[in-house]
């Protein structure tokens, strides 16, 4: 043997801390410790340790320097109507309503999407208006009403825009059909109140109902993505609702019909 090489490490030469650490290391890859001690140096395995101790005491170390979770540190007390039901919350004043009302109310047909106001599957409605919910503070809406997708059937009866949906394809996974759908609801009503949009031709005109053309729809509801691109059967299925007609989607240029022919739909 060479001067410069090194003689295997022998089970003897560990302390018996040392020896409990390698085999702890030696556990997690599945060799064993006679096998290891066989192979390597004495330098080698000290190394190995010293570097395992390290890492473990400074781990250790961030775990007991963590502070304990505050519980509610700013906490605001809210009360407001969702579905019809009358809720009361204590929550912290952070907590958006999107959180609030999945994770304490338990009405998780709203989608948590990209949480970042951008995607609207998180869309509800709040007093008849559409927002995100992501975006949209718990405590904003002391005293209001709130309708999620939860709220919009009558028991086993379907809203009309939930039927049109079903019945054109409006949707594949599914995951921004709620958002999609309150979004289309309360277009509805905004349409009726003669609310304009970019797609809007006259901005002269007195507040009168709008008369939704395909591209009104397009444009109105362009907040709402949908990655499976179900995008012409959700225009379809607003249509439908909108003008009181059946629609058929190959033949349809997306005529319209007065208003108060989709009254019965808000």
């Amino acid at each position: 043997m060479s001067e410069n090489s090194v003689s295997p490490l022998e089970i003897e030469d560990l302390s018996l801390d040392e020896a409990e650490l390698l085999d702890e290391i030696l556990n997690e890859f599945g060799e064993s410790r006679r096998r290891f001690l066989g192979q390597s140096s004495a330098a080698i395995a000290s190394a190995l340790i010293l570097e395992f101790v390290a890492k473990r005491n400074a781990f250790a170390g961030t775990l007991e320097s963590l502070p304990a979770p505050l519980s509610e540190e700013n906490a605001v007390s809210v009360a407001f109507k969702v579905n019809g039901v009358q809720k009361s919350l204590t929550l912290d004043s952070r907590v958006v309503l999107l959180d609030a009302l999945r994770e304490r109310l338990a009405l998780t047909g709203t989608k948590k999407g990209c949480d970042h106001g951008q995607c609207g599957a998180c869309t509800v409605m709040v007093d008849g208006r559409r927002v995100l919910s992501c975006l949209t503070l718990t405590a904003q809406c002391d005293g209001k009403e709130i309708t999620t997708v939860e709220g919009l059937a009558k028991g086993a009866e379907l809203h009309p825009m939930q039927t049109a949906f079903v019945k054109h394809d409006g949707f594949q996974c599914g995951f921004c059909t709620p958002g999609q759908i309150c979004s289309a609801v309360a277009l509805m009503q905004e349409a009726k109140n003669g609310e304009l949009s970019y797609a809007s031709t006259d901005f002269r005109q007195k507040p009168r109902a709008v008369n939704l053309s395909d591209d009104e729809i397009r444009e109105r509801m362009s907040g709402n993505l949908c990655r499976c691109g179900a995008y012409p059967n959700i225009v379809d299925a607003i249509r439908e609702v909108h003008t009181g007609k059946p629609t058929d989607p190959l033949g349809s240029q997306g005529s319209v019909v007065p208003m108060e022919a989709s009254d019965a739909a808000l």
